[in-house]
């Protein structure tokens, strides 16, 4: 059996929206609130909001009928974690077993027809674009951003080996 690469991708995109999470967590209101000091739009507090709700909204628009779906979605900050979770180990069910995704394009709030495969792609795209941003306000701050990329996570799942010389 072949390697199903589309759940390691999403596998690498729940385990660094944790390892974000996880940092993110020991913030204060201040820094979480803070102005960032990148090109950055939005503070880490609603960056963070932004992705989870997105997240979430991408599984809906995936899974739920239109309209179902038609009223915008803001996951409380409280909460963002938990929802981040469950959204993440949805999709990755959608990833492990694609013919549970739609066969015909999804229409979109705004009135687009859209294939299944777009989404998956723009879940992964988007939640990789906010991390790296969420990252450089860590930085801005003097908080060591987590190491969250490809080569990190191979190496936490064994599939990244060190060769001897």
């Amino acid at each position: 059996m072949t390697e199903n690469y589309l759940a390691r991708l999403f596998e690498h995109n729940n385990w660094s929206n944790e390892k974000i999470m996880q940092v993110c967590s020991t913030l204060s209101d201040e820094q979480l609130d803070a102005a960032p000091q990148s090109a950055t739009e939005g503070n880490i507090r609603s960056t963070l909001s932004h992705l989870v709700s997105s997240q979430f909204s991408y599984w809906r628009l995936l899974t739920l009928p239109r309209e179902e779906r038609l009223d915008r979605v803001d996951v409380p900050f409280g909460e963002l974690a938990a929802s981040l979770k469950d959204s993440g180990e949805k999709l990755l069910a959608l990833a492990k077993d694609t013919g549970k995704l739609p066969a015909t394009r999804i229409q979109t709030r705004d009135n687009y027809h859209v294939e299944a495969w777009v989404i998956m792609t723009q879940v992964i795209n988007h939640a990789t674009e906010h991390r790296e941003q969420i990252k450089s306000m860590l930085t801005a701050l003097g908080v060591e951003p987590p190491a969250i990329d490809g080569w990190d996570f191979g190496d936490v799942t064994g599939a990244l080996v060190s060769m001897p010389k």
